[in-house]
């Protein structure tokens, strides 16, 4: 069938995409997008204040240290204890001293920013002959808005205690320093992605279209889904108990940027298509909307339907990403079909200069480099995607160096904040589990014996159980009560004296004792993460799988991808493990590393098979499934990987955030997303469709009305395999 017999066909999705490009319709999408910002936009700018960072919106609801977590405000105010660490390595003068126990005075005198100064301890010195350190503990007030409190605290207490100096060091560490530094962190994180994220695109849109103009109506269209995703999910989390934290609303930024960019790109390209063989650019729109529209469409909902799966993970994080990762996917996908096309065909065109495509002029991708690779590929595909799978694989040994058991605080941040330091210093002087203690909770009546028993486990200071100041003798007929740990909080060996301790407190007939604490807390973080790995990433293939075979009607080809799209995963998370190892010199991974990488690299990256496939098999329907290939390769190659270059600079802009977590996943996503593009679509895929033919449609009638002979081998060469 020719081409103009093809056009000339009646179209039945015509009729729906001029709902969005018509002559009319198309000021209408525009009006009410702009109500709809209008309406939304003084929402967007306080999802920052909608943000959960505490600690129960991360931990499991079922976990023990949470239940810890919630029964201990029977007790006393939910607190976080910050240390102030004075150090001297000659050893601390009278001078010294003086000035310890007067900042000791005012800061029991401090009630700014909710620190319950009252119940300041200390201070405490080391236990030489000749003392070199002493801790101050000031315990911060948490509440609703504990998050937020944590820094403008420890700035008080930092203007309090002055700094060092004439060699006394003075840093402010424990689980509230610690905390502030994260949240000087996580402060800004939305505006510092934006920019990232923006910058990344409108380089990439400027390289892709080569036109300064063009590139403005994808930003709009993005900045547009971006902003009415984060007024949406700001009432969500205001009304209807939706989890946002900073973790879930920096990715948010970033997936939107991403996603919506890519839709645009794959849109446009078609657009470009049906302006060279329409003068009239609503039909053209209507046209490019109609046959890459379904394969938007199944993209999207791939992304959407990944991300939801995330609700059954145990984690609060994990679970609170999902819907907010799926609204946002889901606005940029009905802001990319909607008000994109209608601004493209508004401005006309001439948005498109300097290359403006018209009427007639030829299809560059006839002729350029994807096209040639096709029919390179076309001779020995066997020899090809065999050798791209050995690579693959090959590659994928490096997961032996993969260490995702979680990151301590001292590997946490890209850099060193003073609570790092402080950790380190107040290690050398006092128990290295000082200033985040176990909590333990038990029935009063064998509270004793509870007690007894934690102080005779393994890892923990026999003298240092007691009741933390501030604190009810009993409540309900319980009590609680501290324990310091003689190794670092965050450490594997606190864990295990955590799970010592666990088990010896679950022993004692009749205590109903339980531990948490800031280290139980980290313990059944992974815990849950482990649990959320084995659960979500079935579960998330399963989806894609099922969206592929609806997509494409097949199932031979939808296996074939899937399997290309986990050897794509385990080639990225090997490269990856080995650059943290010897290239960035991280310490390790954190527990949801792969789980996340997993999820974006499925969902994201298999984006670019379905919309291959999708234009070979309607390829294949008029020319064969060989030359189908060839055909959907060169159409598809040069915009396919534009939209990967464009989604994996949004991920690495999350390397510019100066926490180790998110500059490794940023890190993987980017290169999968690479690899997904460069390797695996354009190469690996290519060559098994070549190679399997038309079967690669089982059971679909494609499969056996493929009557078109594959290429013929040029004169002299030897005959490759064939399928």
């Amino acid at each position: 069938m020719t081409e103009t017999e093809r056009e000339s066909r009646p179209v039945g999705g015509r009729g729906i995409a001029h709902l969005v490009c018509g002559r009319r319709a198309k000021w209408v999408v525009l009006v009410l997008w702009l109500v709809l910002l209008f309406l939304t936009a003084p929402f967007a700018s306080k999802l920052t204040d909608a943000q959960d960072n505490d600690a129960a919106s991360w931990l499991p609801g079922s976990a023990e240290s949470t239940q810890v977590l919630e029964l201990s405000e029977d007790f006393r105010p939910e607190q976080i204890p910050a240390v102030v660490v004075y150090a001297r390595e000659s050893g601390l003068t009278a001078g010294d001293r003086t000035r310890i126990e007067e900042d000791v005075r005012e800061l029991k005198q401090l009630r700014d920013h909710g620190i319950i100064g009252a119940e300041t301890r200390g201070p405490v010195y080391d236990r030489g002959t000749d003392p070199r350190a002493a801790q101050v503990h000031v315990p911060i007030l948490m509440d609703e808005k504990g998050w937020e409190r944590i820094a403008p605290a420890v700035d008080s207490i930092r203007d309090d205690v002055g700094e060092g100096g004439d060699g006394l060091a003075v840093h402010i560490t424990g689980p509230g320093g610690t905390s502030a530094d994260f949240s000087e962190a996580f402060e800004g994180i939305d505006s510092t992605l934006l920019l990232s994220a923006m910058g990344v695109v409108v380089v990439m849109l400027l390289f892709t279209y080569r036109s300064p103009t063009l590139l403005l109506v994808p930003v709009l269209g993005v900045v547009a889904a971006l902003l009415t995703a984060q007024a949406l999910i700001y009432l969500l989390a205001e009304h209807a108990g939706l989890t946002v934290n900073g973790q879930s609303a920096g990715i948010l930024t970033v997936l939107v940027f991403g996603a919506g960019t890519d839709y645009a790109l794959l849109l446009v390209a078609r657009y470009r298509e049906e302006l060279r063989r329409h003068e009239d650019r609503h039909e053209a729109m209507a046209l490019a909307l109609h046959r890459a529209g379904p394969a938007v469409l199944a993209s999207g909902a791939t992304v959407v339907l990944s991300m939801l799966v995330l609700l059954a993970a145990e984690m609060n994080s994990t679970s609170g990403l999902g819907p907010v990762a799926a609204i946002g996917v889901a606005v940029a996908l009905l802001a990319m079909m909607t008000l994109f096309p209608a601004l493209l065909v508004i401005f006309g065109r001439w948005i498109f200069w300097p290359v403006i495509p018209h009427l007639g002029s030829a299809d560059p991708s006839e002729s350029g480099v994807w096209a040639r690779m096709g029919r390179r590929f076309s001779r020995r595909p066997r020899t090809v995607w065999v050798a791209t799978a050995a690579a693959l694989a090959l590659c994928s040994l490096g997961l032996i160096q993969l260490r995702a058991e979680g990151i301590a605080n001292a590997d946490a941040f890209t850099g060193k904040p003073d609570s790092i330091v402080g950790q380190e210093v107040s290690a050398r002087y006092f128990p290295a589990g000082s200033g985040d203690p176990l909590v333990i909770i038990s029935n009063q009546a064998q509270a004793q014996e509870v007690g007894r028993t934690v102080a005779d486990t393994d890892g923990v200071v026999p003298d240092s159980l007691g009741l933390p100041p501030g604190t009810k003798p009993a409540h309900d007929g319980q009590v609680l009560f501290e324990a310091t740990m003689s190794d670092p909080a965050d450490s594997e060996a606190a864990k295990q004296t955590v799970e010592r301790v666990r088990d010896a407190v679950h022993a004692v007939p009749d205590a109903d004792a339980q531990v948490g604490g800031g280290t139980a807390a980290l313990l059944d973080m992974d815990e849950a993460t482990t649990h959320d790995n084995i659960l979500i990433i079935p579960l998330v293939l399963l989806v894609v799988l099922l969206i592929l075979c609806a997509l494409l009607r097949a199932l031979i080809a939808p296996l074939l991808l899937i399997g290309t799209v986990i050897l794509s995963f385990a080639a990225a998370l090997g490269i990856s493990a080995l650059a943290f190892r010897h290239l960035f010199d991280y310490a390790g991974e954190s527990t949801d590393f792969p789980l996340f990488v997993f999820v974006f690299l499925v969902a994201l990256g298999i984006d670019y098979n379905i919309f291959l496939t999708t234009r070979i098999r309607e390829e294949a329907a008029h020319q064969g499934t060989r030359k189908g290939v060839v055909t959907g390769l060169a159409a598809t190659g040069a915009v396919i990987t534009s939209a990967g270059l464009v989604l994996a600079g949004t991920f690495a802009a999350l390397g510019t955030l100066p926490m180790v977590a998110f500059a490794e996943i940023g890190f993987a996503v980017a290169l999968g997303v690479l690899l997904d593009t460069f390797v695996v679509r354009s190469v690996l895929v290519t060559a098994l469709f070549l190679d399997v033919g038309p079967k690669v449609w089982w059971p679909n009638r494609l499969a056996h009305e493929d009557t078109v002979p594959p290429p013929k081998e040029p004169a002299g060469s030897a005959p490759g395999p064939r399928g």
